[in-house]
């Protein structure tokens, strides 16, 4: 017996490399590589002109493509919201994430995508991690859609503690279900 469902031809999980720099995410130096080791996406920390949508620089950052245009700009106001482009108007507005518990050991936060009727009453992806152990799973309903997780093993230090791997789990959304 199989311990979960699982599609007759599954898709092929993607796998991509994410490197935090030196510095910590909140000035902006994250970048994401594909399995090549090309550019995919990079995180940095927008710069905003004075009084600019009232928004403040040190909260904004803005998840830029390969060719260095912003894909999603990210605002901090008690919760993330995610805009689309360069935008912080609420019409551009497509996520919200709410914290629901953070500790040292356990975080988990509820992301709100929003659609042409506005946001749900349920979250439409749910993130549980830990921060201690570094890694997260990102579940849509009951389905794991994305992981991530050090790339580090039997205390050996292969990449650094800078080093991740989130793996995509693509097609129907629903390519893992866990049973209890």
């Amino acid at each position: 017996m199989v311990p979960f469902d699982y599609p007759a031809n599954p898709p092929i999980p993607v796998d991509f490399t994410i490197t935090k720099g030196r510095l910590s995410l909140f000035l902006g130096d994250l970048t994401v590589y594909d399995a090549r080791g090309d550019l995919v996406f990079s995180v940095d920390r927008r710069r905003l002109k004075s009084g600019e949508g009232g928004a403040d620089a040190a909260h904004t950052k803005a998840l830029v493509g390969s060719a260095g245009n912003p894909l999603i700009t990210l605002h901090f106001d008690g919760g993330w919201k995610g805009f689309r482009g360069n935008s912080l108007e609420s019409k551009d507005l497509i996520f919200r994430v709410q914290t629901m518990v953070h500790s040292r050991l356990r975080t988990e936060m509820e992301v709100f995508l929003m659609g042409e009727n506005g946001e749900g009453q349920k979250p439409d992806l749910i993130i549980k991690g830990s921060p201690y152990k570094r890694s997260c799973t990102i579940y849509m309903g009951s389905s794991i859609i994305a992981q991530t997780s050090l790339m580090y093993k039997l205390r050996k230090v292969i990449y650094g503690r800078r080093k991740f791997r989130l793996t995509v789990y693509p097609g129907d959304l629903e390519p893992r279900k866990e049973t209890l």
